[in-house]
């Protein structure tokens, strides 16, 4: 394999890259080091990568890069490059999103249409859901998002659809279902909770605590998408979750257990845009992909505060 991936450097882009290598594939590497949290951190992810001989890396925005040249030899695309945050995308922060995780993906897939790949993986969101949704989500259930975000995942899963129903370009999209594990945003819940643990600082929780969510860990994600590469079907979108669909309140019981320190919460009012339940049906990523999550949540928050302790 001959793998392009955008957003290299992020949490999940750096994890599917050592994955990949791992394989033997070859992989190109796309990031342009947005600031929604600081570069340091990113150069950090990409330490292993760039140590290996097959590893190459290019600095750029999707939108400025030579993507014809880029593709010539290129057998597949894995499209994680996207401005995240579901609370930083509503107001004049829009247009970020909006050129960032469309208008992006977009100008991807229309040089797509230009070469010949086996398969560009895109990575979707369970934020496409919303709320108030038959539980387990299937991925035949109408998504109605909440969040400006949500909207921009949503567009972004649209656009490949158009492009293999029009253009024939071979894409498969996966909703990942709320990734943790080493390396996770410094904004995401479960790096600030276990961070403030070790810091004995209080963890702020948005409103009653008993919002669930479906768990994945990182690595379960990373082994999907790499598989979606080469078992995905084109034109599908695939559900991919961790079968640790619990309250957030569970969460920082487990945290007491893997930490050993009692978490210090503070209650604050629930934000605008986040879903008060996921839960992924994954049958049919089992199915096609054969993916069976492998590391359960209590595991991964163990391996995610080892990490974290070691950084900090």
């Amino acid at each position: 394999m001959k793998a392009l991936i955008t957003g290299v450097a992020g949490f999940i882009g750096s994890t599917l890259a050592e994955r990949l290598l791992g394989d033997g594939a070859d992989v190109v590497g796309l990031d342009c080091f947005t600031d929604y949290y600081p570069r340091q951190v990113k150069e950090r992810n990409l330490q292993a990568a760039r140590a290996h001989q097959r590893f190459r890396f290019i600095e750029s925005r999707v939108q400025d890069v030579d993507l014809p040249a880029m593709l010539t030899d290129r057998t597949h695309v894995f499209h994680l490059a996207a401005q995240a945050g579901v609370r930083k995308s509503w107001g004049k922060d829009f247009e970020i999103y909006t050129v960032n995780n469309i208008e992006a993906t977009q100008v991807l897939l229309e040089a797509c249409t230009r070469t010949k790949i086996e398969r560009l993986v895109y990575a979707s969101s369970s934020s496409v859901y919303g709320d108030n949704r038959p539980m387990p989500f299937r991925e035949d259930t109408l998504p109605q998002p909440l969040s400006p975000y949500g909207v921009s995942k949503l567009a972004a899963e649209q656009l490949c659809y158009l492009y293999f129903a029009n253009y024939g370009v071979p894409t498969v999209a996966l909703r990942y279902f709320t990734v943790y594990g080493p390396r996770q945003r410094p904004d995401m819940a479960f790096h600030k909770f276990l961070r403030a643990t070790l810091q004995g600082a209080p963890i702020t929780l948005y409103g009653d605590g008993e919002q669930t969510r479906d768990f994945t860990y990182v690595a379960d994600i990373a082994s999907a998408t790499a598989t979606a590469a080469t078992r995905g079907v084109p034109g599908r979108v695939y559900n991919v979750g961790g079968g640790s669909r619990v309250s957030v309140n569970d969460v920082l019981q487990i945290i007491q257990r893997v930490s050993g320190r009692s978490p210090i919460v503070k209650i604050d009012e629930t934000q605008k845009g986040d879903m008060r339940h996921t839960w992924a049906d994954t049958s049919l990523a089992k199915a096609d992909l054969g993916f069976v999550p492998a590391v359960g949540l209590e595991e991964g928050l163990a391996a995610e505060y080892q990490w974290l302790t070691g950084i900090l």
